[in-house]
């Protein structure tokens, strides 16, 4: 074994001296921008009969796309424009068209570095898809902040799909209303950013908020409302008016941004005022929405934990919903002169959402209609606010205060990955719930293996959990390939976002940190991964079919332990020069075909993945043992672990050879040590160390307490002698 940790300590040093030489070379490396990309281009596919593209212009890196000399659309490239740094930690670059009605008139993958596309999911796949975004109207996605259409996502590859999602419809919009494309026109003006006058605490009576636009206003009555059913010309909503007089109210909804001191004060009172102050988070503004009328803003069929579904707040291209959690009741108004409503609720409006309150910005109500008996039909109204010039500071003209691309690109970023991880809340709860379990079990280890036959299904159960909801159904399968990605990261610049993007692969990362100072590398390879639990039921399946086990002679076992080492060091010193080299080697893994592509790939990787199991029918965990760089990467930092929770007695390895011959995993030496590089903490160990049946030490203990209890039971009374007859 000192053997083996000089060669580690090799090969540290040779990845050390290749990452030095790789940061150098990174600084001389050309970035990718669209002059990079435009001689490649063929005009055709970015309009019809386009036949020539133009040179870029000075003011913004777009080029006119041309047809007969004239231009029909202008192409761009969104990393141009916006991030779009993928799970590889490297940007995907796309090249789109937009006409000039802000419509997408061709869209192409240029290039890229994603891993699961790379040697994965088939690359024509992954752009086929990005190129069915042709005919997307930039247009509607503006008015619905950017939630106009439907999201399409490959199994196994939803992270990239949604990084060029977004990148697509922000790149666009921000094209479109450079151009001016589709009467589009920027959100704020250039120049100087206003800012709220928060020393304003003044307290105004009804008449005076609404008269100076504090408090603005929608009223809709029965009339208005079905004459806007009508101009739709849908004949069903036509045949099932709103039925009373025409100028009875069909709503009356009233919005004021009660986060300013003094709306807030004037409305709500000094004291629910501080309350919703110690609600709002930092960076979190509040509006209050007031309604009365036959029509609830809220709906009847709105439920806890759901969402607000008649309601948004719409400003630029960014939007909210709400849900309950962002919305508390109002009991009363205080300010003098306010007519009584049925409805009065706060809304917070969340900080990620890149808000301003010193920007105009509306509220949207969705009307509906029945048209069948499960039917409807809905129009939009809009409530449009802004504040009043009192509220806001005098413009500044320092540098300072104009807008921050780069800060609006980093809540951009945020706003996606938040996305995400909501988007796949089922999965995160179950996910945890399994942590918290596996936690359990290993505080509590000697309880969980006092009982060998309920702990085999306990752990039976686990691994399936982990085979078919982590792999097969999350896609949540860890990979070297991730550890590369990191190191290219902190090369590079190191950002979280690319890595928050898979919240499942984060919190496992995350948690395998923590348990790899308690416990070392078992906790993952062990329990919580899916081509690990893939390998040991199937070899419990070949046990129960008396599949005949192999064990390999101890000096020729000992022997192959580096060669995961090995691969993991190779690999790591690859990815230093070249990450997608490195990534194509990673093959040697065969996660990607056997958990996230489900077996479907061209025969070569499903021949080397089947291979693989069949030999762990015969050797159990031969990857694992052998071959994983992954196990490999976890077992270097694992050495720092702080306790040895296995318990062991001195008699194990000498004389007793019970545990050592039935460790699946062959990771206890003749001399009775557990090597931690190689556990797996199955727990195995733990349940022979309470057996009466297998462990000569228990067994020598129990049959000790037996003699003792001979010798001292005490006879009964009908053995006593008869003292008196003798």
């Amino acid at each position: 074994m000192e053997r083996f940790g000089i060669l580690v300590w090799f090969y540290h040093a040779r990845a050390l001296a290749l990452l030095l030489m790789c940061v150098m070379a990174a600084g001389m490396a050309k970035a990718d921008t669209l002059a990079s990309f435009l001689p490649k281009l063929d005009p055709s596919r970015f309009a019809n009969g386009a036949d020539g593209l133009g040179p870029i212009r000075q003011d913004i890196p777009v080029a006119p796309v041309l047809r007969a000399g004239e231009t029909v659309a202008w192409i761009f490239l969104t990393s141009d424009f916006v991030g779009t740094t993928g799970y590889s930690g490297k940007p995907i670059h796309v090249v789109a068209a937009l006409s000039p009605d802000a419509v997408l008139t061709g869209v192409e993958l240029v290039k890229h570095s994603e891993p699961i596309v790379l040697i994965g999911i088939p690359d024509a796949k992954v752009r086929a898809l990005t190129e069915g975004y042709t005919g997307l109207d930039l247009k509607a996605e503006a008015a619905t902040g950017g939630g106009a259409h439907d999201l399409d996502i490959i199994s196994g590859a939803t992270v990239t799909i949604m990084v060029i999602d977004d990148s697509l419809v922000r790149a666009g919009l921000k094209v479109s209303r450079a151009l001016g494309l589709g009467g589009l026109t920027r959100t704020t003006l250039e120049g100087p950013k206003r800012e709220l006058d928060l020393s304003q605490h003044e307290v105004a009576d009804w008449i005076t908020l609404a008269g100076d636009g504090s408090v603005r206003r929608l009223s809709l009555d029965v009339g208005q409302i079905n004459a806007a059913f009508e101009a739709t010309g849908d004949a069903r909503a036509i045949k099932r008016p709103e039925k009373g007089a025409a100028d009875e109210t069909y709503i009356d909804m009233h919005a004021a941004l009660v986060s300013v001191p003094s709306i807030g004060r004037s409305l709500l009172g000094d004291e629910e005022f501080a309350n919703l102050e110690a609600w709002l988070g930092e960076g979190e503004q509040a509006i209050l929405l007031l309604g009365r009328g036959r029509y609830s803003f809220k709906g009847s069929g709105y439920v806890r934990g759901g969402l607000f579904d008649r309601i948004q707040l719409i400003q630029g291209d960014n939007a909210v919903r709400w849900n309950d959690k962002q919305h508390r009741r109002v009991r009363a108004l205080v300010a003098a002169g306010a007519p009584a409503f049925n409805e009065l609720d706060l809304y917070r409006i969340p900080a990620d959402i890149e808000f301003d309150p010193a920007e105009p910005f509306r509220v949207q109500l969705l009307a509906q209609r029945a048209v069948g008996a499960v039917e409807k039909t809905f129009l939009t109204f809009d409530l449009g606010y802004g504040l009043p010039e009192r509220y806001l500071l005098p413009a500044s003209t320092s540098p300072s205060a104009l807008a921050n691309d780069a800060t609006a690109e980093a809540a951009a970023k945020s706003a996606l990955w938040q996305r995400i991880w909501r988007d796949r809340i089922f999965e995160i709860g179950v996910l945890g719930t399994m942590l918290l379990a596996l936690t359990g079990i290993f505080f509590f280890q000697f309880q969980a293996t006092a009982n060998p036959r309920v702990f085999y299904w306990v752990r039976v159960g686990y691994l399936t959990m982990s085979l078919f909801f982590i792999g097969w159904y999350a896609n949540a399968q860890l990979s070297v390939v991730n550890l590369m990605a990191l190191a290219g990261s902190l090369r590079s610049g190191f950002s979280w976002d690319a890595f928050l993007l898979d919240p499942l692969v984060f919190i496992q990362w995350f948690a395998i940190a923590a348990a790899l100072l308690f416990w070392g590398r078992g906790a993952y390879c062990g329990w919580l991964c899916p081509f690990g639990a893939l390998q040991e039921l199937t070899n419990k399946i070949a046990r129960a079919l008396k599949v005949p086990q192999w064990s390999l002679p101890w000096g020729l076992h000992e022997r192959l332990w580096p060669a995961k080492y090995m691969i993991f060091l190779g690999l790591f010193g690859v990815s230093l020069a070249s990450i997608p080299t490195a990534e194509h080697l990673a093959e040697i893994e065969p996660f990607k075909t056997a958990i996230i592509l489900k077996f479907v790939r061209d025969w070569p990787f499903v021949l080397f993945a089947v291979l693989l199991l069949v030999a762990g029918l015969f050797v159990e965990r031969f990857y694992c043992r052998y071959l994983c760089p992954l196990g490999a990467a976890l077992a270097i930092p694992a050495r720092m672990r702080m306790f040895d929770w296995l318990k062991r007695y001195k008699e194990c390895g000498s004389p007793c050879q019970t545990c050592r011959n039935e460790c699946p995993v062959q990771a206890i030496h003749p001399t009775g040590e557990i090597n931690p590089n190689e556990c797996v903490n199955c727990l195995h160990c733990q349940v022979l160390y309470q057996s009466e049946t297998k462990c000569p030490v228990v067994m020598r203990q129990l049959k000790r307490r037996a003699a003792v209890g001979k010798v001292t039971e005490i006879p009964k009374q009908d053995q006593m002698p008869d003292l008196a007859k003798t």
